[in-house]
């Protein structure tokens, strides 16, 4: 079984570039960072917290978000999201997930869960 502790943290940074935008992902009709791509960079860093964490032979599955995207960032922007796991009951996991820019100010916050299972019983159920 994995050790996954409250507290463990993980921070990526990325740049927007012309593939994260609103219009490239068809959430949007401007060129600044979509909501999915804010989501996608979220969901990475809750995987790089636990990375270390999760047990040979498991992975974790997202089961639930919630983010609000609070600010717009351009092209070429600096984003740094950190993911902070907030609370373990058994094998859900809790992370609060809080996007920045390179001057501080908050993109986004929200809270993000996650499933630790079986990689192999997992796919095998889904067909995969």
């Amino acid at each position: 079984m994995s050790v996954i502790e409250k507290g463990l943290s993980a921070t990526l940074t990325r740049t927007v570039g012309e593939d994260d935008t609103a219009i490239a992902l068809g959430s949007g009709s401007l060129p600044v960072l979509g909501t999915p791509r804010v989501l996608a960079w979220c969901e990475e860093a809750t995987c790089t917290a636990i990375a270390g964490a999760v047990a040979d032979g498991q992975t974790s599955v997202g089961t639930r978000v919630r983010l609000d995207h609070l600010g717009a960032s351009p092209v070429g922007a600096t984003v740094a999201v950190v993911a902070t796991v907030t609370a373990v009951d058994g094998r859900l996991v809790s992370f609060e997930v809080v996007a920045t820019d390179s001057d501080g100010r908050l993109l986004a916050e929200g809270e993000v869960r996650r499933v630790v299972v079986d990689t192999e019983r997992f796919l095998a159920r889904v067909g995969a």
